[in-house]
């Protein structure tokens, strides 16, 4: 199967030359989930801004549907893959449905308006995402978990191939947390190809395929969550003992669990 999102040998360093991250090898196929596991600081956010060319890369090439992202424009990246950021304020009280369609953006003129169409996307996006009761709130008086949707929502209007998500979870209860996790299989099995970094190694076995884990800035294990997400990689790469065990009872799941 030819890689949708590809990354070789990918490195990114400060204007004093130490490395974020350096020697990043993984590729993405159309449909699949890949999670980013890490410590905090070990360069997940920074990769994450990479694939996008948000931040550009001092070492090696990314790869989208075969061509190097350096040689293509912001708005043909942006019809590809949709950025969901940790956090997202807007000091403007847009309205739900005005921030989403925003989202395409990357489809319009320099002084085109959106038309029907771009707001029936935009309806679609957050039937999709489960908000549109959220229309017509301003965006400014919505939770955090609510927020977040609103930027998955708008991405999605961009219609992209790929979505990367930053720690899509962080700061949300478990209520909202699951029903993400919920949301990015509901999305891959539309197609989508995601990449989402996380804190909790539970995630891999809920929503990916495939796990890379990351330590200093160097990925110490890329492959499924089964071969991957063990109790030698997560004492590796956090430096506390876990112990994985298997759930059955109908879940059929393996969790994590810290010793402390």
């Amino acid at each position: 199967m030819k890689s949708i999102l590809q990354i070789k040998k990918g490195g990114f360093s400060y204007i004093d030359g130490t490395y974020v991250f350096q020697n990043i090898d993984f590729s993405l196929n159309k449909g699949e989930v890949l999670c980013i596991l890490g410590p905090n600081g070990t360069g997940k956010s920074t990769l994450i801004k990479c694939l996008t060319k948000i931040l550009p890369l001092d070492e090696g090439q990314i790869l989208l549907n075969g061509l190097d992202i350096s040689s293509l424009t912001n708005e043909e990246i942006a019809r590809k893959i949709g950025y969901v950021p940790q956090s997202h304020y807007s000091a403007f009280p847009y309205s739900v449905q005005d921030l989403i369609v925003m989202g395409r953006a990357p489809h319009l003129g320099l002084f085109s308006v959106p038309s029907g169409t771009d707001f029936e996307l935009a309806y679609k996006a957050m039937e999709t995402v489960g908000i549109s009761h959220l229309a017509d709130r301003p965006c400014t008086e919505l939770s955090g978990g609510e927020q977040r949707l609103v930027l998955i929502a708008r991405v999605l209007t961009q219609q992209p191939d790929i979505l990367l998500l930053d720690e899509p979870t962080s700061h949300l209860d478990i209520g909202n947390q699951v029903r993400l996790l919920r949301l990015v299989n509901n999305l891959a099995k539309m197609g989508l190809s995601i990449v989402m970094s996380s804190h909790f190694p539970d995630h891999a076995f809920i929503s990916s395929q495939k796990v890379a884990l990351m330590k200093e800035g160097k990925l110490v294990g890329l492959g499924s969550p089964d071969n991957t997400v063990n109790e030698q990689n997560l004492k590796e790469v956090y430096g506390i003992n876990v112990k994985v065990k298997a759930i059955e009872d109908g879940i059929n799941r393996k969790v994590c669990i810290p010793i402390i």
